[in-house]
């Protein structure tokens, strides 16, 4: 992440016109990267500023009149994927195909997976000519990711047909009976079959970087939050101002132990997540150490900016209440703006909708892991928005600085612990791909 994906993606396509057709070229991103970064990295870089990008973005008559207008490249978000597919039909008119944050083409299955991945499946291999894949992340959650998003690579000749034949091939069922773990031989098998097809850049191969300077800052829950945290943690079920909360699986029950980890606790009985949930909005405080030890930390930046990153809405409202000069990242560019000027000293960020494609390391090297959740991509993702690779590609000589804010003895433990294990799994995938064309 941070090492040039984009510019280094149109400097390709770039030259790669000159020996073929590869205009029109789609690509597909998250709607901010889609709306601003390519468009914003074209005007950045003299040797492309002559390429015309068309963001195919908003409301349906925005979109259409993008698809009209005359350009090299167009740029459309995920969520207006199948739109586009059914928009051209027959159509179809994009030769080159580039899947900025591939991952979010992992639940690709032929028969089954997501409606957004069905529908490019249908172009893909009749209209498509080159399909480029781009992400910093490519197995956030172990090797089970790669089959979806290689598919429309070499539509499955490499990791298998089918999804059903690629876990057979390298796969068997975890030991605790849920899911499915990698055989003994499967990372060496899946790194030689990919190699030919895969480009690795690690930055510290070219860069001079510092490791981020990370601190683990712990909180004891008091005696009525540790009380209900055992209750749920023991019986699936607490009582919170009166209010009943009953939980059936250990997804929600994990939720709720979270929940309580950060300070307040959805009230409604949900079965999963309590951010999807319209009805779930009232929530109780059982606890503020997690503000207060944030509150230390701002003190310790000395006037700095602070990135925080919580997890549920619940956190946002609480902390936009205690920092009354805190505030939320939203889709504008003026509160990017504001940031990178350092007009902001305490910037809120959700790591799910802050993190692709964002340049956010001009306001500060500060980041506040508030509250956390199982996704490495997500947490990798808001933390190279202000890391090392692009604190020295914008020229600045220091640090960055990671703190985590954790409950001591609860699920916040077990999260840092779950996704520093995975980080291993995909360091290793990746440093196998450097060595393509050696294997």
């Amino acid at each position: 992440m941070g090492a040039g994906k984009t510019v280094s993606t149109l400097t390709a396509l770039e030259d790669l016109n000159l020996l073929e057709d590869v205009f029109p070229a789609l690509v597909l991103a998250p709607l901010r990267v889609a709306k601003s970064t390519w468009p914003q990295e074209v005007r950045d870089w003299p040797h492309l500023k002559h390429l015309r990008v068309s963001p195919i973005v908003g409301n349906a008559a925005n979109r259409i009149g993008a698809c009209n207008t005359k350009a090299d490249i167009y740029t459309c978000n995920y969520d207006n994927l199948v739109w586009l597919v059914e928009y051209y039909g027959e159509r179809w008119p994009f030769v080159t195909v580039v899947a900025d944050e591939s991952t979010r083409l992992k639940n690709f299955r032929t028969r089954q997976g997501g409606v957004r991945t069905k529908a490019l499946a249908t172009v893909a291999f009749s209209k498509i000519k080159r399909f480029i894949n781009l992400t910093g992340t490519p197995a956030p959650n172990g090797l089970i990711d790669l089959w979806g998003q290689n598919y429309f690579i070499d539509g499955g000749h490499r990791l298998g047909r089918t999804f059903t034949s690629f876990t057979s091939r390298w796969f068997q069922r975890a030991f605790n009976g849920f899911g499915s773990e990698p055989l003994e031989h499967a990372q060496k098998q899946i790194e030689d079959v990919l190699h030919d097809v895969c480009l690795t850049i690690d930055a510290k191969d070219w860069f001079d970087l510092k490791d981020p300077i990370v601190s683990n800052r712990y909180v004891d829950l008091p005696i009525r939050a540790r009380q209900l945290y055992k209750d749920m943690e023991d019986e699936m079920f607490m009582e919170v101002e009166g209010h009943e909360i009953e939980v059936f699986n250990a997804a929600a029950r994990t939720q709720k132990l979270l929940q309580v980890a950060s300070g307040a606790v959805y009230v409604d009985p949900l079965t999963e997540s309590d951010l999807d949930r319209k009805h779930s909005k009232e929530w109780k405080v059982v606890h503020d150490l997690k503000m207060e030890e944030l509150e230390s930390i701002i003190e310790e930046s000395a006037g700095m900016p602070v990135l925080v990153a919580y997890h549920f809405k619940s956190d946002l409202a609480r902390l936009l209440k205690h920092f009354k000069t805190a505030r939320q990242l939203d889709a504008s560019s003026a509160t990017i703006d504001a940031w990178n000027k350092g007009k902001i000293p305490i910037l809120l960020a959700h790591p799910a909708s802050a993190g692709h494609g964002l340049n956010l390391q001009h306001g500060g090297n500060i980041i506040v892991f508030f509250s956390h959740d199982w996704s490495l991509e997500n947490r990798l993702q808001i933390l190279e928005r202000i890391g090392p690779v692009r604190q020295l590609q914008s020229g600045y000589d220091r640090p960055v600085f990671v703190y985590n804010i954790i409950a001591r003895d609860t699920a916040d433990e077990m999260v840092i612990a779950r996704v520093e294990g995975k980080q291993s799994i995909q360091d290793i995938f990746l440093n196998a791909m450097k060595v393509r064309g050696l294997l």
